[in-house]
């Protein structure tokens, strides 16, 4: 018996603290001073369940609040709050006529015949000076005052906006002289290079698909072949092979420290000369064999590894250089002049509404 009262009372306590914390009382006062003879508000706000029952103290009009403080009137609103509760309000009107500072004791409120408090406030009232020695001089309240025009007050935003039209004028001319100067471009280009071997090997290709080796026209054949060596030469080992004899050619080529294939290279160089010039017939097989010798040199002398794209980075003229300056200093002064103008026009509008 004993546990189920024990358990009992826990339960009820449980449900107290719960109904407890579901209610709640808010007293304020929308102002904590005022003037002898003026109005304040106190507001009492209690948050409770849906169909609680709520008991204000019953306050009347023209009644004190406290000694000191007038009720003139009070108002009373209900609403819907959050989680299904209902907020009951009652708005009091209060004044005093005498300097003091009162205090507002805590308003109790009954939910459901419990009792519950809000909290302490304090209202100061502040008495209005009365010129005592002069009690026969009233003055009538001041109209609206009508100051005169005073040019120290307005010369210098007078002239912050001469200075803003100034500038303006300024961009205008600046602007027409950049349309006038018409942006350089200069873009970089990245150009597929092809390296010497590489080029070289397709003239040689060419030749063999025109059949060449089988030509009767031994001249033109040793021509192109020729042509193809000293331009490879010309490329890869970098002197002008297409203006030199063949003992230079071979001359160079020995100095560059490359004496791969010299004896093929020479007998091939040799033998174009005496088709070019002396009108000499090549044996069965020698125009084959030289192709073959030309295409071993370029294939043994070649250089892997080079780079087969090319960055063109364009050259500009003096003028070119200096119109770009130019363009360059007129868009910074358009900058300068923008913000310039800005932060006068603000500081004039904003001196404008303080004076006005």
């Amino acid at each position: 018996m004993k546990k189920i009262l024990y358990i009992f009372g826990f339960l009820m306590a449980t449900l107290t603290g719960v109904e407890a914390q579901n209610v709640s009382v808010e007293q304020k006062i929308d102002s904590v001073g005022i003037l002898i003879g003026e109005q304040a508000h106190m507001t009492v706000t209690v948050t409770a369940r849906e169909g609680a029952q709520v008991v204000f103290p019953e306050w009347k009009p023209k009644t004190y609040l406290v000694p000191g403080v007038e009720l003139l009137a009070i108002e009373k609103d209900t609403a819907q709050a959050d989680d299904g509760q209902v907020s009951f309000s009652q708005r009091l009107t209060v004044t005093s006529f005498d300097e003091n500072l009162y205090a507002l004791p805590p308003v109790e409120v009954k939910v459901d015949g419990k009792p519950y408090k809000g909290e302490q406030l304090a209202l100061k009232v502040i008495t209005v000076d009365v010129d005592t020695l002069h009690p026969n001089e009233f003055f009538p309240p001041k109209d609206v005052q009508d100051n005169p025009f005073l040019w120290s007050e307005w010369s210098r935003l007078f002239w912050l906006s001469v200075l803003v039209v100034v500038l303006c004028l300024a961009a205008v001319w600046l602007l027409l002289r950049l349309k006038a100067n018409k942006p350089i471009i200069a873009s970089i280009r990245i150009i597929k290079k092809i390296l010497p071997h590489q080029r070289a090997m397709k003239a040689i290709d060419q030749i063999k698909a025109d059949h060449m080796t089988a030509s009767e026209d031994q001249k033109e054949y040793y021509t192109r072949l020729t042509d193809t060596l000293r331009q490879y030469i010309n490329e890869r080992f970098g002197f002008n092979a297409m203006e030199m004899t063949t003992p230079e050619i071979i001359y160079n080529l020995q100095q560059s420290g490359d004496q791969t294939m010299i004896g093929e290279l020479k007998d091939l160089f040799e033998t174009a000369d005496l088709v070019k010039f002396a009108k000499y017939s090549t044996l069965m097989g020698e125009n084959d064999r030289n192709l073959v010798n030309a295409i071993n040199f370029i294939d043994q002398t070649k250089v892997e590894g080079q780079p087969t794209e090319e960055r063109v980075e364009p050259q500009l003229s003096d003028d070119d250089k200096k119109t770009q300056q130019n363009r360059l200093v007129i868009k910074t002064l358009l900058g300068i002049i923008a913000v310039a103008v800005v932060a006068v026009v603000v500081y004039v509008a904003y001196s404008v509404i303080q004076l006005l």
